[in-house]
C-alpha cells in the first residue's frame, strides 16, 4: 500500500564513501600547522567612553542653549490676558466693588468624542444617532483692582442626539 517502499528499500542500501587520501593529507597538515583558535562566541569588546574634543563641545552647546532658553524666558514680561475673548460686557475697573471678581475667560477642551451608534426610541419613526463628548471647562475670574484671580476647572460630559435620514 505504501508507495515509498521502493525508494526506502534503496535508501537503506546507501553506504558513505571512503575519503580519498588527498583530503586525509590535507586535513592531517591542517591540523598540524597552527594552533586552534577560538572564534566562536568572542565578540570585541567597545570601549565605554571614548573622550573627544567633539563630545565636548556638543555637551557645552546644550548646556549654553538651555541657559540661553531659561533666561530669555525668565526676563520676558507676562502677557496680559486679552479682553477680546470675554463674552461679557465690558466692565470698567471704577465700576466694580474692590472684592467683586468678573468672569476673564472661559476654555473648553474635548478630550474624546465617541459614537454609540443609531438609537430607536419608542414612538419615533426615524432613528437617532447618539454621540457622547468628554470635556474639560476651565473658567477664570479676575478682580481688576486687586489683581486676584480664581480659576475653577471641572470635567462635564455631553451627550447629543442627532437625527438620521436614510434617503
Amino acid at each position: 500500500m505504501n508507495d515509498f517502499s521502493e525508494l526506502e528499500s534503496e535508501l537503506k542500501k546507501l553506504r558513505p564513501s571512503q575519503p580519498s587520501e588527498a583530503l586525509k593529507a590535507r586535513i592531517d597538515r591542517a591540523l598540524n600547522e597552527s594552533p586552534p583558535t577560538v572564534t566562536a562566541g568572542v565578540v570585541p569588546r567597545r570601549s565605554r567612553f571614548q573622550f573627544t574634543w567633539s563630545s565636548l563641545g556638543l555637551g557645552l552647546t546644550a548646556v549654553a542653549a538651555v541657559v540661553l532658553f531659561v533666561f530669555v524666558r525668565v526676563d520676558r514680561p507676562a502677557k496680559k490676558p486679552s479682553t477680546e475673548s470675554i463674552t461679557t460686557a465690558a466692565i470698567t475697573p471704577s465700576a466694580v466693588a474692590p472684592a467683586q471678581l468678573i468672569p476673564t475667560g472661559l476654555t473648553r477642551v474635548v478630550y474624546h468624542t465617541r459614537d454609540e451608534g443609531l438609537h430607536f426610541r419608542s414612538g419615533v419613526e426615524q432613528p437617532m444617532r447618539r454621540t457622547r463628548s468628554l470635556t474639560h471647562e476651565t473658567v477664570v475670574w479676575r478682580n481688576p483692582t486687586t489683581g486676584a484671580s480664581l480659576r475653577v476647572s471641572y470635567p462635564s460630559e455631553e451627550v447629543s442626539l442627532t437625527p438620521v435620514s436614510g434617503q
